[in-house]
């Protein structure tokens, strides 16, 4: 006994069968419905798609008014299936670009955070790098005050008494106010450091979210997020 020997009404079971346990989807009915006339003929029992609506559409399946639902019982289960599809489909495109505009932003935050972490660092190095200057020119004053306590030639005693008394304030004092400043900017620019490692290792993942949000492997399923597909890719439902 061969396979077309079979009766619809078993075929039909078959096919039931399969709806019900997810072996057997909307595409798979469609390559059956051009596979041959009898095929097609037994892949439009309405059992199969009310099978698929259920399956595939289960929040969907309880409509929330009256009017909705005698709308819906004038619809074969296919073209209801097929209307579910299609906002679903627009849902998930969507849902979709929301997640990418949701991943686009968190990278311009980071990267903002990032360029403002940069303009600190360099007013930082700038701090430094002047009260630097200003202790090695204090430095200078504190030796020649006490070179001039030694005796020297006339010409490098006298060079040394005028930095002495170009220098109007306290060197001692400076001197320590200076040192600790070059530790606060020292110690700053550690920690600015250490928080910009971290938002870059951010901005890696918030990268690695946003390619993972606009690529999408599975473009052809019935889950699928993309809005527009080429047609010659999508399998339509008629």
């Amino acid at each position: 006994m061969s396979a077309s020997d079979l009766p619809d009404e078993l075929w039909a079971r078959v096919l039931e069968l399969g709806a019900a346990s997810s072996a057997l989807g909307f595409r798979d009915l469609c390559c059956l419905a051009i596979a041959s006339r009898r095929l097609s003929r037994l892949s439009l029992y309405p059992s199969l798609w009310s099978a698929l609506v259920s399956r595939d559409f289960p929040s969907q399946s309880q409509p929330s008014s009256s009017s909705s639902q005698q709308q819906q019982k004038q619809l074969h289960p296919k073209s209801l299936y097929k209307t579910k599809f299609e906002r679903h489909r627009v849902r998930m495109a969507e849902a979709r670009l929301r997640a990418v505009f949701e991943a686009e932003a968190r990278v311009l935050a980071c990267r903002r955070r990032l360029a403002e972490l940069e303009e600190s660092m360099w007013a930082e190095g700038e701090r430094m790098k002047a009260a630097a200057q200003e202790l090695d020119n204090l430095e200078r004053v504190r030796r020649a005050s006490v070179a001039l306590n030694v005796w020297q030639p006339q010409v490098v005693r006298g060079c040394q008494k005028q930095l002495v008394q170009q220098c109007r304030v306290p060197v001692d004092s400076r001197l320590s106010d200076l040192n600790m400043e070059l530790k606060v900017c020292k110690q700053q620019i550690t920690t600015y450091k250490k928080i910009y490692n971290k938002e870059e290792q951010k901005l890696n993942e918030y990268e690695e979210t946003l390619e993972r949000a606009k690529y999408h492997p599975l473009q052809n399923s019935h889950t699928s997020s993309i809005a527009k597909e080429p047609r010659a890719k999508r399998k339509k439902l008629k």
